[in-house]
């Protein structure tokens, strides 16, 4: 189990695969200077409601990953978020689609989304 933590304050616990995902469609998008909103389910232990964050170039983003292992990141996901991410209600948690068949696989995470 993974964290995002924002601006040191607001600490969100993803698998660390989906934290993978989104780090790479955060990433991308303050790369480019556009500033969106991010929004998830909150856990049921704290309420079971909805947080939003802003995220802007700005912002002080910690991604904590507790596994060893850099998941295989899927692209069929890394669109579907970037998707959202790019609409006018922000980023926000999609189901991960099923892989598309591997005809050759990108150099690297960054490949995903040029």
């Amino acid at each position: 189990m993974g964290k995002l933590i924002y601006e040191g304050a607001v600490k969100v616990d993803f698998d660390d695969r989906t934290l993978a995902h989104l780090q790479l469609v955060i990433g991308t998008k303050l790369r480019r200077g556009e500033p969106f909103h991010f929004t998830w389910r909150d856990d049921a232990s704290i309420g079971d409601g909805r947080t939003t964050i802003w995220v802007h170039p700005r912002c002080s983003l910690v991604y904590k990953f507790y596994g060893s292992r850099t998941p295989r990141l899927n692209p069929a996901w890394i669109d579907a978020l970037a998707h959202t991410a790019n609409s006018p209600a922000g980023l926000y948690l999609v189901p991960e689609p099923p892989q598309p068949p591997a005809a050759t696989e990108p150099a690297d995470e960054h490949e995903l989304l040029r």
